[in-house]
């Protein structure tokens, strides 16, 4: 336990002056009790003499003002409190499939709708993150607390080019490690040394972070995303994928072409399998608000630094007001 303002604890010389008060007035008392022998100074409850008790409404004074100087000191400890934490990376595809119109009014409106709601009801205790992917993958917003700003990201959002899974992923992971300080990014011209690679993580051991993938799951471009998949496994990170589009497909145009893109929920499925995390199929917006609110944050055991103020605050009022209830009911008196 640490102390922000550590010089309050000079007011603890108050408490030994006090029990030489106190006991300064019990032998007062006993030597007026002496001098007028039994003349009514013996205390009573009812029939019943109270003896030692009448002691016990000034020692919760005591232990109350004692409290109270501890509380003056602002003290603080390191506590492991659970709480609802964590990154959710939201991943969202921006090929050219994505305009597709079977989920109305497209695939990228719908998936932008329903992922603003998810946004909104997140607290603000978890950190969110956009990126995006086509033929390459990139962070659009890094992890932040900030709701606005993620909401802007997301609005941000455009269909583009091909689509690359595995980009998609790398993509999440890096921003993931870049909000841990697990990877830096320096010009120099000496020689990088080879960076470790992370110990994997034991089977079922999750991080307090997840990655929801929105895609219609069409990949044509490389890394595969199955060595990604199984690389955010590794290091315990979870990947929801969320299947955009209908079994039937819609033909969309494409620099002035026509291309029919259907579902492939295969990928998607295997994607989800190999990371731990769970394939859902949104066929409508409303679909996908739901599978939204099945996309639960951890909740973790994390330490931090506690101020305990408010804790001794209500111990020192709670120990006065008994002993004041207590020297009321016995002696009809406060001491």
């Amino acid at each position: 336990m640490s102390f922000i303002w550590p010089v309050g604890f000079v007011f603890l010389a108050l408490i030994p002056l006090c029990v030489v008060l106190y006991l300064r007035l019990q032998a007062r008392r006993r030597r007026m009790v002496a001098h007028y022998g039994s003349l009514g100074f013996v205390q009573q409850h009812g029939n019943r003499d109270i003896g030692a008790l009448r002691h016990i409404p000034p020692i919760l004074f005591l232990v109350g003002l004692t409290f109270l100087i501890i509380a003056l000191t602002r003290p603080e400890a390191i506590l492991s409190l659970p709480r609802v934490a964590g990154t959710v990376i939201l991943g969202f595809d921006a090929s050219g499939s994505m305009a597709a119109d079977d989920l109305k009014p497209t695939r990228m409106d719908a998936a932008k709708t329903a992922a603003t709601s998810f946004v909104q009801k997140q607290p603000m205790s978890v950190q969110l993150g956009v990126v995006a992917f086509s033929d390459s993958g990139f962070s659009v917003q890094a992890p932040t607390h900030d709701q606005t700003a993620i909401l802007a990201a997301i609005n941000r959002l455009s269909p583009t080019a091909g689509t690359s899974l595995g980009h998609g992923i790398q993509a999440a992971l890096n921003s993931l490690a870049s909000d841990t300080g697990e990877t830096t990014h320096l010009y120099s011209n000496l020689t990088p040394e080879p960076t470790a690679t992370p110990t994997p993580m034991p089977q079922g051991t999750y991080a307090p972070a997840v990655i929801v993938l929105l895609s219609d799951g069409e990949n044509n471009e490389n890394p595969d995303p199955l060595a990604l998949a199984q690389m955010a496994a590794d290091r315990g990170v979870r990947i929801y994928t969320i299947g955009i589009g209908s079994p039937g497909g819609a033909t969309v145009k494409i620099n002035g072409y026509s291309m029919h893109t259907q579902l492939d929920e295969s990928m998607l499925q295997q994607v989800a399998q190999i990371s731990g995390g769970q394939y859902f199929n949104a066929q409508s917006e409303q679909d996908l608000q739901a599978i939204y609110d099945q996309v639960q944050s951890q909740l973790i055991i994390k330490p931090e630094q506690t101020e305990l103020t408010a804790l001794f605050v209500g111990a020192g009022v709670l120990a006065l007001l008994l002993g004041g209830a207590l020297s009321l009911l016995w002696l009809g008196r406060i001491p």
